[in-house]
């Protein structure tokens, strides 16, 4: 039987750039995703629309299937996390991590697709102080942990998604107590999802295009959006530039001392080891 007004059993806050296109992929049809989008963004810039116009999102779901939401830009908001503690206060919220030196220089690559920057890496990183908030694993996922109990707050790492996309997507299935899912033979099983290689060609025409498109999914014309994605517009708006390079070595060895005593208080919170995010690609190149 469906539920009408039902809210996410589980949250997947992000942050951005660790695997959650990629997750929202694998799950969707098995589990109960916001209908139309993969972000509604309610807790952060859609929360005046109101609790109801949230749950238009969940409607006619099956009681016995999971309801969530995978939303990235909830991790380092602390209106987001007040706010799902509010009104979801025994949610299940899965944290995902990626080496921060790949993540942001990850991140960085989109905002320059998306025309929010048109100026190097290092510099976005040194003004842009909402970039880097979300490096600050250890803060954020302490505060999520105290808010709903340490138990109800999953620990994922991009590493293991890359080493075994099947066993990290177990984790998750059981811990949001849904069905299954295998992988195996699919191409969501290896390949990247929503990597950007390429910075516009116009950043004007980029502009232009991501104020539509944040229209359409504010105004919950999704339908519109996707067909312009299958037809191809959004990636001949926001592509068709210079590919981006690797990241200097000297700006990755530099970014990895900065993050050096971050990255140890993370692994003593999760118990893992985390040489590689301390090394990086190319000391890691020097060594072998």
């Amino acid at each position: 039987m469906a539920e009408d007004f039902r809210l996410p059993d589980f949250i997947a806050v992000g942050p951005q750039r660790t695997g959650t296109t990629w997750l929202h992929d694998v799950l969707q049809g098995h589990v109960g995703l916001p209908r139309g989008t993969k972000e509604t963004d309610f807790f952060t810039k859609n929360y005046s629309r109101g609790i109801e116009w949230y749950r238009e999102f969940f409607r006619g779901y099956a009681k016995e299937v999971p309801v969530g939401e995978i939303d990235p830009n909830y991790f380092s908001s602390e209106q987001a996390l007040e706010r799902i503690a509010l009104h979801i206060p025994r949610a299940k919220i899965i944290c995902s991590f990626r080496d921060p030196v790949e993540r942001l220089y990850s991140s960085y690559r989109v905002m320059r697709r998306d025309a929010w920057t048109r100026v190097g890496f290092e510099e976005t990183i040194a003004t842009n102080r909402v970039v880097k908030e979300s490096t600050r694993y250890t803060h954020y996922l302490r505060r999520w942990q105290e808010s709903f109990g340490a138990d109800r707050v999953l620990v994922c790492l991009y590493d293991d998604l890359v080493a075994s996309p099947q066993a990290y997507l177990d984790r998750i299935c059981e811990f949001i107590c849904g069905p299954r899912i295998l992988i195996e033979g699919r191409p969501l099983a290896t390949e990247r999802v929503n990597t950007v290689v390429q910075a516009p060609r116009s950043r004007k025409l980029a502009q232009n295009a991501r104020n539509a498109r944040d229209w359409m999914r504010g105004n919950r014309w999704h339908r519109t959006s996707k067909l312009l994605d299958r037809l191809g517009v959004w990636r001949f708006c926001f592509g068709r530039g210079e590919e981006f390079p690797p990241l200097a070595p000297e700006v990755d060895a530099r970014l990895r001392r900065e993050f050096l005593a971050e990255i140890e208080e993370f692994e003593e919170l999760i118990g893992r080891d985390l040489s590689g995010w301390k090394q990086g690609p190319y000391e890691k190149r020097a060594a072998g």
